[in-house]
């Protein structure tokens, strides 16, 4: 008798954020409310008080009116107006990533990226191997040392259509990039996001250390593409990972112009981002205006070319509105003004003890925090401002003290589903959050044990 049984379905991400939405409303009723003082966006060191906080349950399904200088935890109402609050706060990055989906939808019509990726296979003579570490090589190279990530966004649906073409999971070409950033991130070499924040804030020079963080951006580099690797040769049983040589058409005046477009938009888009300080307004304007340029170019007619751009948009909505709803977390934080109280809870653990456990435990104080503060220039503004005099304490060095805030938020920030950009990026490659992290799951695991023998070392060496 055969079963009839359906199989299970993967748990909407929707259900995952919300289900963490209603756990941080819930923490705002178990965790006392406290707040540091702030000069800008930093702490000041040994500044946090706590707030006396009505508990009244007259506040689970509405707000109370609370007496100035008092907490209230977060009602159900607040909860749910947290979520447009939410859409709001993050709407520069969602319309981002609608728009880098319908400039996609373009390409994809147009057929320039199945001939691209049938190029591209020619050029490494079909060796998948080889491609997977080359590319994996490239991407993390601009990560550790210009700071890159949002800027692939529009790398991602290449990379997933690309994994196809070979035959493996779309899973396989989202790591290559995804991996690839977030290693860049763990060492950041020259990395301006995190390092021009932290480093002034334990008294070194911005991008001091690099010779260190560059022989341990060596190291997780080789880690990242041995897994990847080890993953492409599971799906494919072991066999030589080879693809056949297919003929490959000369390139149309079109499609050289197309390509001229797409890498003089990059080109701007790396020089606006690292030179002229642009946000995701400006980074939005020259999609936009590649988009145009691409359609021009295309062939295809105006409504051709608008019907692909809104199709390439429809694919990416859901998962692009999912980064407004992690941004809601954040709020309901806020709200129940219990974030500094958690921040100062873990800070306070690392306490004062030996350098190798001072160093550890601000390791695992990052990690933690990154799921309330994924926001690497964020967390570094929160945290390390605290963390400087612990360590000083401790005799870490200020080069490791940054070294334990890189390794925390970068290993964090490879799965943790309140993460923006991670969600971008899910939302770009049209990948399941529980499909990811179950895939990067063995990776993560191995970079935390990486990470803390890296750290062990640092601060033998005295960095």
């Amino acid at each position: 008798m055969t079963s009839t049984a359906k199989p299970a379905r993967p748990m909407n991400p929707v259900i995952i954020l919300l289900g963490i939405l209603l756990l941080a409303t819930l923490m705002t009723w178990l965790v006392g409310s406290g707040s540091y003082e702030r000069s800008g966006r930093l702490i000041v060191p040994d500044s946090y008080a706590p707030m006396a906080k009505d508990w009244s349950l007259t506040g689970v399904f509405v707000p109370v009116d609370a007496r100035e200088g008092m907490a209230t935890p977060v009602s159900l109402t607040e909860t749910v107006r947290a979520i447009p609050e939410g859409l709001q706060r993050a709407a520069n990055l969602i319309f981002m990533v609608l728009i880098i989906g319908g400039l996609f939808g373009i390409l994809d019509r147009a057929g320039v990226v199945e001939n691209g990726i049938n190029r591209l296979l020619h050029a490494v003579k079909g060796n998948v191997m080889v491609l997977v570490a080359a590319l994996m090589t490239i991407f993390s190279a601009g990560s550790a040392f210009l700071g890159l990530a949002s800027e692939y966004l529009i790398v991602i649906p290449v990379m997933t259509a690309l994994a196809l073409r070979i035959g493996l999971s779309p899973i396989i070409g989202f790591a290559i990039v995804t991996i690839a950033v977030k290693v860049g991130y763990l060492a950041s070499v020259t990395n301006p996001i995190p390092l021009t924040i932290a480093q002034p804030l334990v008294g070194v020079p911005i991008f001091s250390g690099a010779g260190l963080r560059l022989a341990f951006y060596a190291v997780f580099l080789a880690a990242g593409i041995g897994f990847l690797l080890y993953r492409v040769r599971g799906m494919t049983d072991g066999r030589a990972i080879t693809v056949s040589d297919h003929p490959v058409p000369d390139m149309t005046w079109r499609e050289g112009a197309m390509l001229a477009i797409l890498v003089a938009g990059i080109g701007i888009i790396l020089t606006g981002s690292t030179r002229w300080e642009w946000s995701h307004h400006e980074l939005s304007a020259c999609y936009i205006a590649m988009s145009l340029g691409l359609a021009a170019a295309s062939g295809l007619s105006p409504n051709d070319s608008a019907d692909a751009f809104i199709s390439g948009m429809k694919k990416v909505l859901l998962a692009s509105a999912l980064i407004g709803v992690a941004m809601a977390v954040t709020v309901v934080l806020e709200d129940g003004r219990i974030l500094d109280t958690i921040v100062h809870a873990l800070n306070g653990a690392v306490g004062e003890h030996g350098a190798y456990v001072t160093a550890l435990s601000m390791f695992g104080s990052q990690l933690l925090l990154d799921f309330l503060i994924p926001s690497t220039s964020g967390q570094a503004a929160v945290t390390m401002p605290i963390l400087a005099p612990l360590a000083q304490l401790a005799d870490v060095g200020p080069q490791t003290t940054v070294i334990a805030f890189l390794f925390g938020n970068g290993i964090t920030n490879m799965l943790t589903p309140t993460s923006g950009t991670l969600l971008a990026y899910l939302a770009a490659g049209r990948i399941d959050w529980l499909d990811w992290a179950k895939f990067i799951a063995p990776l993560w695991a191995g970079f935390i044990v990486i990470a803390s023998i890296l750290l062990a070392i640092a601060v033998w060496l005295g960095a």
